[in-house]
């Protein structure tokens, strides 16, 4: 054992001392990653990050079973039921990131700080600003663009660039969806029970208007989605109700101009057909009743099924950038430096020594 501890020591001893005396090459390369880290951290653009923190509504299934009883008391079971919603908190961060989704994001008009002029979204983001390193690796696509539109007109692709086919997306058209897609981020807080939409820009302003406009309109369709269900029960009801009243007017009418038209006739054919159409009166009133109740419940439920959004956490400008953090890419970059100098004088001289002497014999 004590064996064994000196060699460690001895061992650990060896390792400090030849640090040390490369002390110069390792300095050079945290020198290096510094300056590396710098360039970085220096190019990229600042990026302003909002979050709205939104708490929906679990499910439907206590006031769906309060109206199925009141449903049921009324006798008509179809109305109301308890199912579980299909659509839940967990779906928000892949619906947020849906091409029919952004493509309703695609012309929100935002209005940046520096500006007084409000824009489409699209149009903002080609605006946004890229390390100097993504200029260079768009050169050989803007070399490719720039000889087609030698051979493309300028209105037929500024007229397939304003017009929007979900089936048949532009090259620009589907570049843009991308960034709308990167910049939108919902996230599931399974401790809290909370959904956080965020949205990172270039633009405090703009970040916090598109994070508002991305809540808004998750909003709206989550309550379209489960109140369409109720909404087409109660449409087909408004219609099943007014043909009912109608049936039941011109079945009263019927009876009525009967009555009116053998007021002092005693005959039993006539008293049997006076029965007849005050008993079809009488059934055409309790359908038409049945189907009005129907259409109140049905009403309700459309009302009971929107879901309440609770905004814990709203929408405010940023006053200081998320993004980049210069710092943490600065040190991260030194960090790396010392940690590839110190292998290399550790481990990699003596590999490579040993690989080109290997080579060397291999050769001989």
């Amino acid at each position: 054992m004590d064996n064994k501890k000196d060699i460690k020591e001895i061992n650990l001893i060896e390792i400090i001392k030849k640090l040390q005396s490369n002390r110069k090459s390792i300095l050079k390369a945290i020198g290096l990653g510094f300056i590396i880290g710098s360039i970085i951290a220096f190019s990229l653009p600042k990026a302003y990050k909002v979050n709205i923190a939104l708490s929906p509504e679990s499910g439907q299934n206590g006031n769906s079973n309060s109206f199925a009883g009141m449903a049921s008391m009324l006798g008509i079971g179809g109305i109301g039921g308890n199912g579980q919603d299909a659509l839940n908190s967990t779906m928000f961060p892949d619906l947020i990131k849906s091409t029919p989704f952004i493509l309703e994001m695609y012309n929100v008009e935002v209005t940046p700080q520096k500006s007084q002029h409000a824009i489409k979204l699209s149009d903002y983001i080609d605006t946004q600003k890229s390390p100097w390193w993504g200029y260079i690796f768009k050169l050989p696509g803007m070399a490719i663009n720039g000889i087609k539109s030698l051979f493309i007109s300028n209105d037929n692709t500024n007229e397939s660039n304003s017009i929007i086919d979900p089936f048949r997306l532009t090259g620009e058209q589907n570049g843009k969806i991308n960034a709308i897609k990167g910049a939108l981020l919902a996230s599931e807080d399974k401790k809290n029970g909370m959904t956080i939409v965020s949205a990172t820009f270039q633009d405090p302003e703009v970040a916090a208007t598109v994070a508002d406009s991305a809540v808004a309109k998750l909003q709206k369709y989550i309550i379209d989605y489960r109140t369409r269900k109720a909404q087409e029960d109660c449409n087909y009801l408004e219609k099943l109700c007014k043909e009912r009243k109608e049936e039941y007017y011109k079945a009263q009418k019927a009876y009525a101009d009967f009555m009116d038209a053998n007021r002092n006739v005693v005959l039993q054919r006539t008293q049997a057909e006076g029965t007849r159409l005050q008993n079809d009166m009488s059934i055409a009133f309790q359908i038409y009743s049945q189907v009005e109740t129907q259409l109140q419940v049905a009403r309700a439920k459309v009302q009971e099924a929107k879901p309440v959004f609770a905004i814990v956490e709203p929408a405010t400008v940023p006053l200081s950038p998320s993004s980049p953090n210069k710092k943490i890419i600065i040190l991260g970059l030194m960090f790396l430096g010392f940690i590839g100098s110190s292998a290399w004088i550790l481990f990699g001289k003596e590999l490579w020594q040993s690989l080109r002497d290997t080579n060397k014999e291999s050769n001989n």
